[in-house]
């Protein structure tokens, strides 16, 4: 009876199932094999297999007494028990005990022995990708460990496990509901089983799918792998696949006779990776997909852009010629960083298919969240709100913790698909079999291309000074390409002949479209464009106009969209008694026609969504706002999951406004947010870090994508980073959100002193590579929100956004300041006193943000409103002649903006006078993290600005 117990134990769930069916209470067990804790069947007795005996017992009783499926199990079983002895029947008529023993025994063992081929296939179904053959060279195990679990039947011996005997291979067993191998066929012989469970599980592909918690998706898996001749091709598809893997090849070979001595990242050990894209395309594009969104690291590139995007030859030719001139169109990229946009009819289903291989950097995976993000997008406009993936990945020694690089991909329930790059009509298959399966379920899928790389980091590079032993079998190992000629050759698929044709008509194309190249003259970026926008520029790729209409509204929509910020749109809701004061006092303010920051952003988002733009912000606590002051989703006191949206709730037509808080992954978010701002200009795409210096983990997003992705790839993005930023005491990881590496990375001149044309405001904008704004009012900010969209092209905007501002009693607009016919102020001037008697002003202070407030209460205090001017800055002094320069800044002197700021005065001032520095001294860490030291260099810096002798007798 143990011994039944152990077998259920690794039978598992589908024991659990059974028994279930009957409402047999169950305890958890955990069995010595290496899957999950099993379940079994809770009774006095406190085994699985009293309960057995027991239906079996009343089955021989009466079959009538027992569920259907028992009673079929139980006759099944008594038919099997032992060939040519009596079988127990049902009858009404007690036994002889000692025959009903000697039957319950032989019984008891069958459906031991059958309960251990249920568990020995589920053993395959969960870890036969274990010892699955991926690698084309053999020299590593699928998961990169050795071991060899113990519940896979390798060596005879180990049928011992199951309690089965070598006796036992030729024995006829009943399949479970749970396998597909014996198609057509009910039983199996033990022998067979395993033959099919080995040829499906243990050869060219490896399956991990068992941890997913769908039976149905299960299912689906297991019939697509284990029914018999599942994967069989017909001559004319494997002749497509010669013939793809054919290009694959002949390109790289073609690029290394041309540039022998030029870094090209070539695909060779991989170049199957060509038919299996194109077969996935093929495959969706049959089920109706319409777009497909790529991204990939620079090895294969070149190829991927050649084969399968389709884009002309001779410009990928052109950018290995070093005499051609670059157009005027910014610094360009190496042409294994390039991406591309295509639309081209499907040739194997004749349909209309958009292809975009998105640009990416050095930086290998910077590319995933963007792309993720682009798609994500262009689903949302095509009203397709599932996510759908197919995700590829190589297996490199060494590269991780885990088994597998696709493990990640258990987390969301995706299944992984693991194929040896050798074999093509199995990676045709695999790949043929994701793209259904996303058709199918709409779920993402890994394939895991398991290849190798034939040549070292680069064509120049040398890897066998750190790989010998396995550049030894590089060598050694022949071409995918001819191992899968030889195949069709040898069986008549093919002729030698028609193979050597096919080499030499893509050696032809090749040829034909390099001498092509050799006529070109310009290097053009812009024909590598990977996320056009048909319509938004002219012909050219330019801006149709260098103007941008004035960003104010009508009163009347002020008043309107105030009035749904200021309410509950839903009946019935009930919201929270501190959000009730809050929304007072929004009515409050618009009564007064006045708005506070959230006011200002409700109204700028509001109005863009009435003219038809779509509007998204994600980010950390955005829906609340991480200062409480935003509230753009309310959520029902009493209701469990009820929320509102007002924002949708404003116009009968608008957009849809979108806003959704995201994870402390900035390095993804963002790149998410980056992807999703790509897809169209006629949206306001917004992120914003819990607190401004949380962007440094999104860094090579920032560095590689948005400060320079225009002048890499002619792609403009008007993507908007909203930063909180402000020295308050609140320590060195929440003060600072860094504005002098945006402003260091800014593009213009500071040595260049501008020409002052009618259009100059937004020309300056276009010429250069993002907008850095730090707004002191809420009707600026309103105003640069707006102007991102009204702009006639599309810039990142960087916006120092404020924390204590957010509720500063003297931080708010009029509606004076943003109805129609106003704009974005660029410098906000002094208003006051001072700018009446400009004569007797003794110092001008400029400055940017929120410490202009400080600067102006100090200045109350000492009573030098009419001696002291403060002029701000917003986005990037001839009125007072008699005074003084001085730039002062919370900042620490080494950050901030004094370093930017100064050699441009330096220019606008002909180096005839100085700016001096107000503000903190340098430091290593942004801020204090102890609130006296905070107060004390506020005040210091404070009593400097107003200290009219301060910078007596200094020279510069």
């Amino acid at each position: 009876m143990s011994q039944l117990r152990l077998l259920l134990s690794r039978l598992g769930a589908q024991a659990t199932r059974l028994l279930a069916a009957h409402d047999v209470p169950v305890f958890g067990w955990r069995s010595r094999s290496s899957g999950p804790p099993a379940t079994f069947p809770s009774s006095k007795g406190g085994g699985g297999s009293s309960y057995m005996e027991e239906m079996y017992f009343a089955w021989l009783e009466n079959p009538q007494s027992v569920h259907k499926s028992w009673d079929s199990f139980f006759r099944k079983a008594s038919e099997e028990a032992s060939s040519g002895s009596a079988q127990p029947q049902p009858t009404s008529v007690a036994r002889d005990s000692r025959s009903a023993v000697s039957s319950r025994t032989k019984t008891s063992k069958l459906v031991e022995d059958h309960l251990a081929v249920q568990s020995l296939i589920r053993a395959y179904q969960i870890r036969g990708h274990h010892v699955a053959q991926l690698d084309p060279l053999g020299i590593l195990d699928a998961d990169l460990d050795s071991f060899v679990p113990s519940d896979l039947i390798t060596t005879i011996d180990k049928l011992a496990f199951y309690d089965l005997q070598e006796a036992d291979l030729d024995k006829e067993f009943q399949l479970p509901m749970t396998t597909f191998i014996g198609g057509s066929e009910n039983t199996l012989s033990l022998r067979e089983i395993i033959r099919r469970l080995e040829s499906t599980y243990c050869q060219h592909i490896g399956l991990e799918f068992m941890f997913i918690n769908d039976v149905e998706q299960c299912q689906w898996i297991r019939q697509k792998f284990e029914t018999p001749g599942v994967m069989q091709f017909s001559s004319e598809e494997k002749r497509t696949l010669l013939a793809r893997l054919v290009r694959s090849m002949r390109f790289e070979d073609f690029l290394a006779r041309k540039w022998s001595s030029e870094k090209r990242f070539g695909l060779e050990g991989c170049e199957v990776m060509i038919p299996a894209l194109k077969t996935i395309i093929d495959k969706s594009s049959e089920m109706g997909i319409e777009n497909v969104i790529l991204g990939m690291p620079h090895r294969g590139r070149l190829n991927v852009l050649a084969n399968v995007i389709r884009k002309d030859l001779e410009q990928i030719f052109c950018q290995f010629d070093p005499k051609l001139e670059a157009a005027d169109e910014g610094s360009g990229d190496v042409k294994y960083h390039l991406g591309m946009y295509h639309e081209r009819i499907n040739r194997v289903t004749n349909r209309n298919i958009t292809l975009s291989l998105v640009a990416n950097p050095s930086h290998l995976e910077a590319v995933d969240p963007v792309v993720q993000g682009k798609t994500k997008a262009e689903q949302f406009y095509r009203g397709d709100a599932q996510g759908k993936k197919i995700g590829f990945t190589t297996d490199p020694r060494m590269a991780r913790s885990s088994p597998y690089p696709t493990d990640v991909a258990r987390v969301v329930n995706a299944p992984i698909f693991h194929v040896n790059a050798d074999d093509p009509e199995a990676v045709m298959y695999v790949c043929s079999v994701a793209a259904e399966w996303r058709n199918t379920f709409n779920k993402d899928v890994v394939v895991d291309l398991v290849c190798y790389r034939r040549r070292g980091h680069n064509e120049m590079d040398e890897p066998m000074f750190t790989q010998p032993l396995m550049y030894k079998q590089i060598h050694r190992q022949v071409p995918v390409l001819k191992k899968y000629a030889d195949k069709l050759i040898a069986e008549g698929t093919v002729t030698l002949q028609e193979f050597e044709e096919e080499i030499a008509k893509y050696d032809r194309i090749c040829e034909e479209a390099y001498g092509r190249s050799k006529d070109k003259k310009i290097l053009h970026i812009k024909h590598w464009l990977d996320s056009p926008w048909p319509g938004f520029f002219n012909v050219d790729g330019e801006p149709k106009s260098m103007t941008c209409p004035a960003t104010g509204i009508s009163e009347d929509v002020l008043t309107h969209i105030g009035s749904v910020a200021s309410s509950v749109p839903l009946e019935g809701f009930k919201i929270h008694t501190g959000l009730s004061r809050i929304l007072r006092g929004r009515v409050d303010m618009i009564k007064n026609r006045t708005v506070d920051w959230a006011l200002a952003e409700y109204m700028a988002f509001g109005s863009l969504l009435k003219e038809g733009i779509h509007v998204r912000l994600s980010g950390q606590d955005v829906e609340r706002g991480t200062f409480s002051h935003r509230h753009h989703v309310l959520h029902d006191q009493e209701v469990d999951r009820r929320t509102c949206v007002p924002m949708n709730h404003l116009w009968p037509n608008q957009a849809p406004y979108t806003v959704c808080n995201s994870s402390l992954s900035e390095y993804g978010v963002l790149g998410f947010e980056l992807g999703y701002a790509m897809a169209s200009p006629n949206a306001l795409v917004l992120w914003e870090a819990q607190f401004g210096d949380f962007h440094n983990t999104a860094q090579c997003i920032i560095d590689q994508f948005i400060s320079t992705g225009q002048a890499k790839w002619v792609r403009h993005n008007g993507i908007v980073l909203l930063l909180p930023h402000g020295m308050e005491g609140m320590g060195p990881e929440h003060s600072s959100a860094r504005p002098e590496r945006f402003l260091q990375m800014s593009n213009d001149d500071s040595d260049a002193y501008p020409a002052f044309t009618k259009d100059f405001e937004v020309s300056q904008l276009y010429d250069c590579n993002w907008i850095v704004v730090n707004c002191s009012t809420p009707a600026n900010y309103f105003h640069v929100l707006r102007r991102q969209i009204l702009l006639p092209f599309r810039k990142p905007l960087i916006i120092f956004t404020p924390k204590s501002l957010l509720r500063h009693p003297e931080a708010k607009s009029s509606f004076d300041q943003m109805v129609s016919g106003t704009s974005f102020q660029r410098v906000i001037p002094e208003d006051g006193v001072a700018a009446r008697a400009p004569e007797q002003v003794r110092r001008l202070i400029f400055c940017t943000g929120k410490v202009y407030y400080d600067l102006v209460k100090e200045r109350s205090s000492q009573g030098l409103e009419e001696k002291v001017a403060i002029t701000r800055l917003e986005q990037e002094a001839e009125k007072y002649p008699r005074a003084e320069l001085a730039w002062c800044q919370e900042e620490h002197k080494n950050m901030g903006y004094y370093d930017y700021i100064s050699p441009r005065f330096m220019t606008i001032l002909r180096r005839t006078r100085p700016i001096w520095y107000v503000g903190r001294d340098p430091a290593a860490a942004p801020a204090t993290g102890n609130r006296n030291t905070h107060l004390v260099s506020l005040k210091k810096f404070l009593d400097t600005a107003f200290n009219l002798q301060a910078f007596k007798g200094k020279t510069f």
